[in-house]
């Protein structure tokens, strides 16, 4: 092994790192946005659902009939 291969192999190294840091820099830039999603998500399935203006038992009009 010469100088040459072990420099491409130090910049490959390096190079596999920047990306691996820049994927781990990606993932924790959106995660106070997914926790915030997750929370409405839980939030939205704990509020009792109220009934709209067609919940009176009836099956909405479908025209057919």
């Amino acid at each position: 092994m010469n100088w040459d291969g072990i420099t491409i192999g130090i910049l490959a190294a390096f190079g596999c790192v920047m990306l691996v840091l820049a994927q781990i820099r990606e993932v924790l830039a959106k995660l106070p946005e997914l926790i915030r999603a997750w929370r409405r998500v839980r939030q939205e399935l704990a509020v009792p659902q109220t009934p709209g203006p067609d919940a009176h038992g009836n099956e909405p009009d479908t025209g057919t009939g």
